[in-house]
């Protein structure tokens, strides 16, 4: 029996509009435990290194509520040309697929 795919049920975690990412512009964010349970849990959107590692803990490690309350649309379609390097590929190509973000300038 094959194992199930890690990206089974991607598209379901991911929200169906940018509109729906109405994550904080800036300030410091504390994550929650499951979505940071090992190192850092403070991370401050002034800093590009420290937002795009917690953005890649809320697309990889969150759900479609978790995406939606942390992610910001302006943030993550400016920062999505680096952001989308540190992603696996079936994350990548779920989140390129559901919000467009593959069309991005």
């Amino acid at each position: 029996m094959a194992l199930p795919s890690r990206s089974d049920g991607l598209l379901a975690q991911i929200p169906d509009s940018l509109t729906d990412l109405r994550g904080p512009v800036d300030g410091k964010v504390a994550l929650p435990p499951h979505l940071s349970w090992s190192g850092p849990r403070e991370y401050d959107l002034a800093d590009l290194r420290l937002r795009l590692s917690m953005y890649r803990m809320v697309i990889t490690g969150g759900g479609r509520v978790d995406a939606e309350r942390y992610l910001n649309a302006r943030h993550l379609t400016t920062d999505w040309p680096l952001l989308r390097k540190g992603l696996g590929p079936g994350h990548r190509r779920a989140w390129e697929h559901k919000l467009a973000l593959g069309m991005l300038p």
